[in-house]
């Protein structure tokens, strides 16, 4: 257990897609979704997006995601995440974001994937990252099946209250913290840790990035494990090296213009 933890949101941030919405062709495949669920899934979810931490719009998406899975047996949604975790998933892991959760081990802190997808998408998920601690949407289940009541909705300020008790129970001083995401929905997370970053950024994000001096960094290199292990020198290393990149490069051009002007006047 590390002395202060790292938390990463996880759509758009660790993955290049909604962990979700990935799911939704198998989930049609197996019969547990219909061709308009997986249109209002998706539609929910971009109102959620575009909403940000509106509470309201939170409620909507919460009571949505209630209705959508009641019945459904948790042992197959597992088996279905199981069975496609490696062709959903793992192409669209940023080799950035891997790279980022490997430093952060390594310098001893624990490492949390904190999303609003469910649990039972969002810990296999961590275990294809090495990642063991999560903390996600919680369904209530009855008879092996889930009820129709969410126990626990892993969104807007509800997360900064399950980060919260997680400091308290593993002593981490949250003004050494790090948290990063994308999503302006996640500007409580963002705001109660020391050391924020925003990744891939929208546009509402941004401008708090902006104002506030925060790092803001690009992830743009989808990778498999595989060729992660392979190809790890010709992807950024570190984070420095992603927010200081466009600025070396600025500084490249300017230098090589001045440099031939030089020469041009000799």
């Amino acid at each position: 257990m590390g002395q202060s933890a790292a938390f990463f949101d996880l759509d758009k941030t660790v993955i290049a897609k909604s962990s979700a919405l990935a799911f939704g062709r198998p989930f049609y495949r197996d019969g547990l979704i219909s061709r308009r669920d997986v249109v209002k899934s998706a539609y929910a979810q971009l109102m959620f997006r575009l909403g940000g931490a509106d509470e309201q719009t939170m409620a909507r998406t919460r009571d949505y995601l209630a209705a959508l899975c009641k019945g459904w047996k948790v042992e197959q949604v597992r088996q279905i995440v199981a069975e496609t975790l490696e062709e959903l998933i793992n192409p669209y892991v940023y080799a950035e974001a891997a790279i980022l959760i490997g430093e952060h081990q390594a310098a001893g802190r624990d490492v949390v994937l904190v999303s609003a997808s469910g649990d039972e998408m969002v810990r296999p998920i961590g275990a294809l990252l090495g990642v063991t601690d999560v903390i996600a949407t919680r369904m209530g289940v009855a008879d092996g099946r889930y009820s129709g009541v969410v126990e626990f909705y892993a969104a807007g300020p509800s997360k900064v209250t399950e980060v919260q008790r997680l400091a308290d129970a593993r002593g981490y001083d949250l003004a050494e913290c790090y948290a990063y995401s994308d999503s302006v929905s996640d500007l409580p997370l963002l705001e109660a840790v020391g050391r924020p970053s925003v990744v891939n950024p929208d546009r509402g994000l941004r401008r708090v990035a902006l104002e506030r001096g925060w790092p803001v960094l690009e992830f743009q290199h989808p990778v498999p494990l595989g060729r992660r292990l392979r190809e790890r020198p010709a992807v950024p290393l570190t984070a420095a090296a992603l927010s200081v990149g466009v600025g070396v490069a600025i500084g490249f051009a300017i230098y090589g213009r001045h440099r031939r002007a030089r020469t041009a006047s000799a």
